[in-house]
């Protein structure tokens, strides 16, 4: 592994941690070693200990006194806590998009859409998960309000933690497509509160479909 430049050097080793806990190369559970990360970063572990308080903040790992450090492991009942808060900021955030939007901001959405309708209709799962999430990040961002999109992005990493993904249910895909036409009708017609209880059932209807997969043997990357 490549060694890392000094500049900023807590937040560059924050970020790759960050990255292989996302990838489940660090899965949920896993005891950091910070003797061998130090090593094969070659780095002191003064840094790597900053790094990891930055991941703590972020609910990314647990610091355990006398045990050490370790990558956090996301519950049902965490799903559970976290989707109903997610659907509320997030409806939130599509309300006041409606109020803020200008014709040109929802062409851009528009535009993103039909990525979404692309994908569907190629039946490319992972071109429409990045689809989704640049649609979501698209109404976060015209909403306005930086404290609703930090807490967002906050709940947001925690949930990259699960390995279950809703999209891998079968019919949960075409069901998404309509659930993103409904809010995009919503806002394209100007109903702030008819886009704030779309957005807010779609998040709720996503927690469904995870929960139908972790019943189901296997599992399937959260919604």
């Amino acid at each position: 592994m490549n060694r890392i430049a000094p500049t900023a050097l807590y937040q560059e080793v924050a970020e790759r941690l960050r990255q292989r806990i996302y990838a489940h190369e660090l899965p949920p559970g896993t005891w950091i070693d910070e003797q061998k990360l130090a090593e094969q970063y070659g780095i002191s572990r003064t840094p790597l200990r900053e790094a990891l308080k930055v991941l703590a903040s972020e609910g990314l790992v647990e610091l355990k006194p006398r045990r050490g450090c370790y990558v956090t492991e996301i519950s049902r009942q965490d799903l559970d806590d976290i989707f109903p808060l997610i659907a509320l900021l997030e409806g939130r955030c599509a309300a006041e998009a409606v109020k803020r939007a200008k014709a040109a901001d929802l062409t851009a959405l528009r535009t993103i859409h039909e990525k979404l309708e692309a994908a569907a209709r190629d039946a490319r799962v992972d071109a429409f998960f990045e689809a989704n999430q640049e649609f979501h990040r698209k109404i976060q961002e015209l909403s306005g309000n930086r404290w609703l999109l930090s807490v967002i992005q906050d709940l947001r990493k925690v949930l990259k933690m699960s390995r279950l993904h809703s999209l891998s249910l079968e019919g949960r895909l075409q069901q998404s497509l309509e659930e993103h036409r409904a809010i995009l009708a919503r806002m394209l017609a100007g109903d702030a509160t008819g886009a704030e209880r779309q957005m807010y059932e779609h998040l709720l209807s996503g927690r469904e479909a995870l929960a139908r997969i972790d019943e189901q043997p296997g599992g399937g990357k959260a919604a």
